[in-house]
């Protein structure tokens, strides 16, 4: 590392409040250990999750960097002891626990994807948090295959739009949920097969009528609360609920004799807070069966607005204020 500065431009604010908060600051340039690699920064995607954690309801898991940043895309400058050499100078995308708002980050070199030349590093830095979440949830969890049925909460969101994309991949039927008539409209433009506008439709009516009465085999559901009765009216016998953000709140009145009836599975998860181990299994799985795709430019992540990392304000201000189609990113370099 003796050619790399000893620190760096990053935004790791202590203190929780609004999006003014996220100032930049000098962070020391991190350690790699054994079996991580040393990335410089180019992109990184700014994720719900980041506006939690600025808030001060989010804080990073055990271990991990404090500075905001779940995704990131880059270079790797460094190589910790039992990284192959070939993998130094190699444009890549990575999970991160954190530390992805700053000029460099570490991070478990299995945890990285390798870059197509097709795809930019802005691009880059928007495919991780959405793909790792959505594989692991709709295609592991709620085990979808081809013909399937899915409704999904928040069509316009990171997370919908990526699971639009991947549903056209795999031969999903993929029903979305959107705040407005236009976000309804980009989404069918993107691929959803139905998009209801839940602020002027009950989409439980919708999905029954677009369903003929027999409901989808899985809901991905990012709303929680008063939603999780409703998502379990929409699924079909033997049907899999499965819940990944809880903003309407964490408690939910459901009927256990219907789930019984029915044969429902109710699942969930999260990702930042899993091991090492798993998330590698994760991006292996993804070098396999998707990343063919994003090689033969068939996926590409739907980029809303790039903002600078001073802007960093500005991007969690639009993430707050929803009108945002697709992902969010900071332009490190």
């Amino acid at each position: 590392m003796t050619d790399l500065p000893q620190f760096m431009t990053a935004i790791d604010s202590g203190v929780a409040g609004g999006p003014e908060v996220l100032t930049l600051v000098e962070r020391p340039v991190p350690h790699i250990r054994d079996g991580e690699v040393l990335i410089r920064v180019a992109a990184a995607g700014v994720n719900r999750a980041d506006v939690m954690q600025r808030r001060g309801f989010y804080p990073p898991p055990a271990g991990a960097s404090t500075i905001y940043g779940l995704e990131a895309a880059g270079e790797i400058v460094a190589l910790g002891d039992g990284v192959d050499s070939a993998s130094l100078g190699q444009a890549v995308c990575v999970l991160l626990a954190g530390g992805g708002y700053a000029e460099y980050c570490v991070a478990p070199i299995g945890h990285c994807l390798p870059l197509p030349e097709n795809v930019s590093m802005v691009e880059a830095a928007a495919l991780p948090e959405a793909l790792f979440t959505v594989w692991t949830n709709l295609f592991e969890r709620a085990f979808v295959s081809e013909g399937d049925s899915v409704l999904v909460h928040g069509g316009t969101s990171g997370i919908g739009t990526m699971a639009i994309a991947l549903g056209k991949l795999f031969g999903l039927s993929i029903i979305v949920t959107c705040g407005s008539d236009e976000k309804c409209a980009a989404a069918m433009k993107l691929g959803a097969d139905h998009a209801i506008n839940y602020k002027t439709t009950d989409f439980v009516i919708e999905v029954k009528k677009m369903t003929q009465k027999a409901g989808v085999q899985a809901v991905l559901d990012l709303v929680g609360g008063d939603y999780i009765p409703r998502n379990l009216q929409c699924l079909a016998a033997e049907g899999r609920h499965v819940s990944i953000a809880v903003p309407n709140g964490i408690s939910a009145e459901i009927n256990v004799l219907d789930i019984m009836q029915r044969r429902l599975t109710l699942t969930g998860s999260t990702l930042r807070g899993r091991d090492a181990g798993f998330k590698t299994l994760v991006a292996e799985e993804l070098a396999r069966n998707v990343w063919p795709h994003v090689a033969a430019g068939r996926l590409k992540p739907v980029v809303d607005h790039v903002f600078t990392l001073a802007e960093a304000p500005a991007a969690h201000a639009r993430m707050e204020s929803g009108d945002h189609i697709g992902k969010i990113v900071l332009s490190i370099r």
